[in-house]
């Protein structure tokens, strides 16, 4: 069932999960998809990682490692939920301020509501936009962030260069997306998982299969470590590096502008 990966420098603009479609037509097919599962996100990733993902989003945290005492700008784009958002918060001791950037509304109406329900919404601001073009100044933010957004995004080079635009010297921009499995046994367990059970028990818990089907083939056609490293130094980022988790199922990059 696997497929074949995209390049380090293209096809993903044109790629809805295994489906072809043309420039311009994957933002709103993405949007529909989330627009459906914002409710049920949380949902979503522990069906997609096996409840990994809070594991590998702590990872991402200590390793991002956000300042406890200083006044700290996090930009977390496609992060609506505010999932990462309020870890890095609160691992400031809520000296952080967080940035939630998604360019779904109804995404970010989920955030919101938790904000308020957590006791955060001082320390969070949420922001509807394109990835590709954020509206902020040169240089505004210590850290950006983006977890399991990145492969949704159409032309993931604009989204890396502006990344790095945003970034204060000496920031640090850090991804977490699902990625290739390099374990011969696991990625045949994992294929199995993804492509026959994800959109059944989708199907079951959301009553959507269709965004679930989606969401694994997406995962295909994102480019592999190596590649995707590339890219980020392509961008501009410097001392770029990665952590493979659980065998490769994700993989957290590292990059610093310097």
């Amino acid at each position: 069932m696997n497929q074949q990966r995209t390049g380090a420098h293209g096809g993903m603009e044109t790629s809805f999960g295994f489906q072809d479609v043309s420039d311009g037509e994957k933002q709103s097919r993405v949007n529909d998809v989330f627009h459906r599962v914002a409710k049920r996100y949380d949902v979503m990733n522990d069906l997609m990682s096996g409840g990994l993902h809070r594991v590998w989003k702590d990872s991402m945290i200590a390793w991002l490692a956000p300042s406890k005492t200083a006044r700290w700008k996090v930009l977390d784009v496609a992060g609506g939920t505010g999932d990462v958002a309020f870890r890095i918060v609160e691992a400031s001791n809520r000296n952080a301020h967080a940035t939630v950037l998604d360019i779904n509304g109804s995404m970010l109406a989920v955030g919101r509501d938790r904000a308020e329900n957590k006791g955060l919404i001082d320390n969070t601001e949420f922001v509807e936009a394109d990835a590709e073009e954020l509206p902020f100044e040169d240089a505004s933010f210590e850290a950006y962030t983006i977890a399991f957004g990145i492969r949704n995004v159409p032309h993931i080079d604009r989204a890396l260069e502006e990344a790095f635009r945003v970034l204060k010297p000496g920031g640090r921009f850090l991804c977490l997306e699902f990625s290739e499995v390099e374990l011969p046994i696991l990625d045949k367990i994992y294929d199995a998982w993804s492509f026959n059970a994800i959109p059944n028990i989708g199907k079951a818990v959301t009553g959507d299969a269709d965004s679930y089907q989606y969401l694994v083939e997406s995962i295909r056609k994102f480019p592999r470590q190596g590649d995707f490293a590339e890219m980020i130094r392509s961008a501009g980022f410097e001392r770029v590096t990665w952590r493979n988790f659980t065998g490769g199922i994700a993989a957290l990059h590292s990059g610093w502008k310097l």
